[in-house]
């Protein structure tokens, strides 16, 4: 689905990591969330969340179509118990924990584990910088 940098001179990949607002968002319709999944469904890019950003964001008055569809340009990312446990000592590093703030470092690890160009669209974008490195781009949806 998506074509990767080559060591010619191409760009790095372009790579989105979607949090439950900017998921909603998209499944919503909302404009400027399509316009980067289209990046993805070109191969210009790739999209990715979390098996709990799906769950968190669900919304019963949207279609199965329209999920669908969302989804056609995601990567859910597999999720077990080394990244649980990264995750935890993501958040004790960082000083926090709680269910306010699990969904946000399972996030931030996947963020880690991207290869090239990765950029963060949360609402939530104070935890995500204390949960990422400063080379990743955390943008407010």
């Amino acid at each position: 689905m998506t074509k990767r940098a080559s060591a010619h001179g191409q760009r790095p990949l372009r790579v989105f990591v979607l949090d439950c607002e900017a998921l909603s968002l998209a499944v919503r319709g909302d404009r400027k969330m399509i316009a980067w999944l289209d990046l993805a469904a070109r191969g210009e890019a790739e999209a990715v969340t979390s098996p709990m950003t799906l769950v968190e964001a669900y919304d019963g008055r949207t279609t199965e179509q329209r999920w669908d569809w969302v989804l056609s340009r995601l990567k859910v990312a597999d999720i077990g118990k080394d990244e649980a446990r990264q995750a935890r000592r993501l958040l004790s590093d960082a000083k926090l924990h709680g269910h306010k703030y699990a969904i946000d470092a399972v996030l931030a690890i996947i963020a880690r584990q991207q290869k090239g160009q990765v950029t963060v669209f949360t609402s939530d974008v104070d935890d995500l910088e204390k949960l990422v490195p400063e080379s990743i781009v955390v943008k407010r949806v």
